[in-house]
């Protein structure tokens, strides 16, 4: 029995990496490659002048501490959804299919721990909605509510 419990927390432990979240609500559950940006340099470059995203990636835009969250598409090349979570990885707010090149600011909230960017049209797609719980290393810290 104690081995059983053992394979089972290393398994959900080895699902966290840094190259690797994963998405879960009534709806099932979705995975995503991903970049990790968290730095000032790679949060400020983000998607910028990508031709092209593959739909299982994103980038996670993640920051020292919550804070307000505001993105554009200036030179973003390609439409993006923006998942705004918070420190304990929980979906706060979705903006979908944000238009290549608008310089409007994205609102996401306050107090956002990190952002998610993934192709348009996929947070519909698959479901993803505020309130929808998000799994990544960098929440482990925090009293996640999907733990790793």
């Amino acid at each position: 029995m104690c081995a059983a419990v053992l394979f089972q927390s290393t398994a959900v432990f080895a699902s966290c990496r840094s190259d690797h979240v994963d998405l879960r609500g009534d709806w099932g559950q979705v995975g995503f490659s991903i970049e990790l940006a968290d730095t000032f340099e790679e949060r400020a470059r983000g998607l910028m002048f990508r031709e092209s995203l593959p739909r299982g990636s994103g980038m996670l835009f993640v920051y020292e501490a919550p804070r307000n969250a505001q993105f554009w598409m200036k030179n973003t090349l390609i439409p993006l959804d923006m998942i705004f979570v918070d420190i304990h990885g929980t979906v706060q707010h979705v903006h979908e299919n944000a238009v290549p090149g608008d310089l409007t600011a994205i609102d996401g909230g306050d107090d956002i721990y990190a952002v998610l960017e993934i192709n348009g049209g996929l947070a519909r797609t698959y479901g993803i909605s505020k309130g929808t719980e998000i799994r990544h290393e960098v929440f482990s810290k925090n009293t996640p509510q999907w733990a790793c």
